[in-house]
């Protein structure tokens, strides 16, 4: 009896042993393969991370636009023409226009001339037209009257144009109207200039104005 006690409880320690042991390498194979699982992701993560900082681009700051390269610059023709038109420089827009007048501007008086060498008022304005505002004009000052609709002086805007009548039988002077009261002629005596409309000679001869349609 005695001995069937002892081979029993050595029985029972011995399957408690071998339960302890697999119990243990049970825990360390599940903590060695979840330790494994974590450094893969984190591995993972981290490749991924590195990836993603090599290859994104490099933030651009937007630069303020006096900064910026392409910031509109002062030009000396608009400084001039807002000077002789008395007015601010926003207010002279039209670039095409105001190129033009500069590139002929002091241009001598010669009848019937349409060449930098001399030029008179109705081919001045023809030519203006057709390089300003791509629109044919011909002809005297009456014809290019004829050309146009009346309108108030009060209602004149730049580009509008201004009729003389200097020997008051017929139409026989025309300027191209820019901006507070000055407009753009080739003068008989002056050559191409700009003049103000309250000038007591234009004051005098002033006829009518009229509009192209653009």
């Amino acid at each position: 009896m005695k001995m069937k006690s002892v081979f029993f409880y050595k029985l029972l320690w011995a399957l408690v042993a071998i339960f302890i042991l697999v119990s243990c390498h049970s825990e360390k194979a599940v903590a060695v393969k979840s330790s494994s699982v974590s450094t893969t992701k984190e591995s993972s993560y981290t490749a991924s991370t590195e990836h993603t900082v090599n290859t994104s681009p490099p933030s651009q700051k937007n630069d303020p636009p006096n900064n910026r390269n392409d910031a509109p610059k002062e030009s000396s023709v608009v400084a001039k023409y807002a000077s002789l038109l008395d007015v601010s420089k926003r207010d002279i827009t039209n670039s095409k226009l105001y190129n033009f007048i500069d590139s002929w501007y002091g241009t001598p008086y010669k009848y019937a001339g349409r060449t930098k060498s001399g030029v008179d008022c109705s081919d001045f304005t023809v030519l203006l037209f057709k390089h300003v505002y791509d629109i044919t004009l011909a002809g005297n000052v009456g014809s290019i009257y004829k050309l146009c609709t009346p309108i108030k002086a009060s209602e004149l805007r730049e580009g509008d144009l201004v009729f003389f009548k200097i020997n008051k039988k017929s139409l026989s002077h025309v300027g191209v109207y820019l901006q507070n009261h000055k407009f753009v002629h080739a003068s008989v005596h002056s050559g191409v200039v700009i003049d103000d409309l309250k000038e007591d000679y234009y004051k005098k001869y002033f006829y009518k104005a009229g509009r192209i349609i653009k």
